[in-house]
């Protein structure tokens, strides 16, 4: 439930919104989505936050952070840190949660409703300290993938669940190639 004069703020951990769209079969229009929430109240800030690989040469993602960057998002990145596993596997680490956590907090004095589009688990005591503060707070992730993206913790603990398989209609789009064309305004995070 929104209400058009509650002041909000959204807050993406992109990694995991792309993996619960991918999971879905859908790509996120990030242009529909800001214009969405728009609509439902006061948007003062969109945050989206991810981590970056700094030392290759072309980042899918840049294209993706570049567009959000000049299109009214608030862009929260990092260098990922890469490391070989214990089996000799490549693998990237580049977690935002403390990152995102922080700023929901600084701003939540000024906000009446949060709206995290995460479903990882450890954003719960996140959840509970910004009710507390008094702010209304929904998370949008999916329960229709297999396994689900969102954690039943932290779906419990919002005060409203926002299916994003039903937001599909709204700021959805077919899913496409990874290689965006010239012809693409609002690239897709790959």
């Amino acid at each position: 439930m929104f209400y058009k004069d509650e002041r909000l703020a959204l807050f993406i951990d992109g990694s995991n919104l792309y993996a619960a769209a991918k999971a879905l079969g859908f790509d996120i229009d990030y242009k529909l989505l800001r214009q969405e929430f728009e609509r439902r109240g006061k948007l003062l800030r969109a945050f989206y936050y991810t981590a970056l690989l700094e030392n290759e040469e072309y980042s899918p993602i840049r294209p993706l952070v570049d567009w959000l960057n000049y299109n009214g998002y608030a862009m929260v990145t990092k260098p990922a840190k890469e490391y070989t596993d214990s089996m000799g596997r490549r693998k990237v680490k580049g977690n935002m949660d403390i990152e995102l956590a922080v700023d929901a907090m600084e701003l939540a004095p000024r906000l009446d409703h949060v709206v995290l589009f995460s479903g990882d688990g450890d954003f719960r005591p996140l959840v509970e300290s910004l009710q507390r503060q008094g702010c209304r707070v929904s998370v949008v992730s999916t329960i229709r993938s297999q396994p689900p993206m969102i954690a039943d913790e932290l779906r419990r603990q919002a005060d409203n669940f926002i299916e994003l398989d039903a937001l599909r209609d709204v700021i959805g789009r077919p899913p496409r190639e990874p290689r965006a064309g010239p012809d693409d305004d609002t690239p897709s995070e790959v």
